[in-house]
């Protein structure tokens, strides 16, 4: 699959030399290979392949090319499913969609980490949506850019684009669903989302489990002023051998929202528990609650809130079998729009072999009088490579 891999990456880069592509085969069967070692023999004049897809260097030297410090790992997603009911009438039209994506990762000192996402997708249609494949583009496109540093014993940083502004938030969950909607646990407009801004936090790591963080995204065009939307997120956690909580705020400016919001202020309580005996599951909950500032509404500004229960067997037969129920949107606190409107969902997820996992999802989505619930079956199987 590895060929296949570089023939996608073509377009980006113009090679100058032969590549031993039957050595690249060979890595196939690796979760992240060492690309600066992928080349035609081991002789000193070997020449790596350039991060920045101009070709291939001459001499020994890595300048300009990939380091040893280098890795890539390289993942598809395969989606099969249908949905009845719900805003999009698909009369159980059966719909497929693809995600691919590249992680390249590059540490120069041993502690940070420079990441880059590149990927790409045709996974946005209701059938399968649930899955929240790549659907941006069937290109490969640069869909995240970060880089992680320590500063002193105790202290992470990080500045980014297109990044979850909470990317070193440690919300306290153990629950693993595939869906879009009940993935984050409740933690759905507490946490900062990523977008096409840029993004930069911190954390600090007290010890004994009990950690303190903080994180912004901002329009790019526009950082921290009028012209632009910003978001800043704080959060304490205390994780435990066998349980967590975490608890988080969020200041938001015109968030995505089911209604048009110019501003939010949210926070999020979650806790996990995991039992030490045979055959019991784990058990994640979420309760957000905040203010919202919804200008269709009288008066605008108004009380909403979210919850989510999870609970998920980690070894039932060769997988992992989970359920769980919760708010698909924040509840507004309105005479006109106070329906609690839940998702229910079901899903197992198992390895076929150490690159490919099999995940059935099952689940129904409520929505308000005059509209038939949504019932979706899908599955998807991922590739690891």
């Amino acid at each position: 699959m590895a060929p296949a891999t570089i023939g996608l990456l073509a377009p980006l880069s113009t090679f100058a030399g032969e590549a031993n592509l039957k050595d690249i085969s060979n890595y196939s069967n690796l979760e992240h290979i060492d690309l600066a070692n992928a080349f035609v023999n081991d002789e000193p004049n070997d020449t790596p392949l350039l991060a920045g897809g101009e070709g291939l260097v001459d001499g020994p030297s890595n300048g300009g090319g990939f380091s040893e410090t280098t890795t890539a790992s390289f993942s598809t997603d395969m989606y099969l499913g249908a949905v009845d009911g719900g805003t999009v009438k698909t009369d159980d039209t059966v719909m497929a969609g693809y995600s691919f994506q590249i992680d390249l990762n590059t540490t120069f000192t041993g502690e940070d980490s420079l990441d880059i996402s590149i990927d790409s997708g045709n996974a946005g249609s209701a059938g399968i949506a649930e899955f929240d494949g790549n659907s941006a583009s069937t290109s490969l496109t640069v869909d995240g850019v970060s880089y992680t540093f320590p500063i002193g014993a105790k202290t992470t940083a990080f500045v980014g684009d297109s990044t979850d502004g909470s990317l070193l938030f440690n919300t306290a969950c153990v629950y693993s669903g595939p869906s879009n909607t009940l993935d984050d646990c409740g933690n759905n407009y507490s946490a900062i989302n990523a977008g096409a801004g840029t993004a930069f936090g911190a954390s600090y790591d007290v010890g004994n489990g009990l950690a303190f963080a903080f994180g912004y995204t901002g329009s790019n065009t526009g950082l921290m002023t009028e012209d632009g939307d910003d978001a800043i997120a704080t959060q304490v956690s205390y994780i435990a051998d066998s349980y967590g909580v975490s608890l988080t705020y969020a200041d938001k400016e015109n968030p995505t929202f089911t209604q048009t919001v110019t501003d939010a202020t949210v926070w999020g309580l979650n806790g996990y528990y995991t039992p030490s005996s045979e055959g019991l599951p784990s058990i994640s909950v979420g309760f957000e609650f905040g203010d919202a500032e919804i200008p269709a509404l009288t008066p605008a500004d108004t009380d909403t809130s979210s919850w989510f229960v999870g609970l998920q067997w980690d070894e039932v037969g060769p997988g992992t079998a989970g359920v769980a129920v919760g708010t698909k949107q924040h509840t507004v606190d309105n005479a006109t729009l106070d329906d609690e409107l839940l998702m229910y969902e079901a899903f197992y997820s198992y390895n076929v072999n150490d690159g490919m996992t099999v995940t059935p999802l099952i689940f129904i989505k409520e929505f308000p009088a005059g509209t038939t619930d949504e019932t979706g079956l899908m599955v998807k199987t991922s590739f690891s490579f």
